[in-house]
């Protein structure tokens, strides 16, 4: 049998609607190449985003913890070894990080539209995520719902027992 292109697949997350999709499409590739997953939960900024870097003493950093056990869950319940992180900071540069540490061929990423102002606030991250790692990038935009990928759960497992 050939070897399979993707070995080890960082999915990255800001639990975004977008990024949730990624993570699906994600697993999916994963599953089909049977790789090592490594799940990024990277932290949101609270309310009251600043409009220059200088401006944070309102904003931390926030995740729903929940969010990278049930990622951790699902991937496991599709037969994949996953591990992964919580991490607060500039996206780009955690990805980039986390990516390089975790050895990726693949990092899977959402992508959701931002007016000119939430550009200028948030700096251009995502243009150059592609400049922080040495591997591929997948900006997942394809849609598998929540429930066909709990379908698609629910079948793996029941093929395994």
């Amino acid at each position: 049998m050939a070897r399979p292109f993707y070995r080890r697949i960082l999915l990255a997350t800001d639990e975004t609607r977008e990024s949730l999709v990624a993570l699906r499409e994600g697993a999916l590739i994963a599953l089909q190449s049977q790789a090592e997953v490594f799940l990024l939960v990277v932290a949101t900024r609270g309310a009251g985003a600043s409009m220059a870097d200088g401006i944070h003493a309102l904003e931390r950093p926030t995740h729903d913890p929940k969010l990278l056990a049930n990622g951790l869950e699902r991937l496991k319940r599709l037969g994949l070894t996953a591990s992964g992180a919580a991490a607060a900071g500039e996206p780009a540069l955690l990805i980039g990080a986390a990516a390089r540490k975790f050895k990726a061929d693949l990092v899977v990423v959402g992508h959701r539209r931002q007016h000119l102002l939430e550009r200028w606030w948030s700096g251009a991250s995502g243009a150059y995520i592609i400049d922080q790692v040495a591997c591929s990038v997948l900006v997942a935009r394809g849609g598998i719902s929540d429930a066909e990928f709990e379908a698609l759960l629910d079948e793996t497992e029941s093929r395994r027992e």
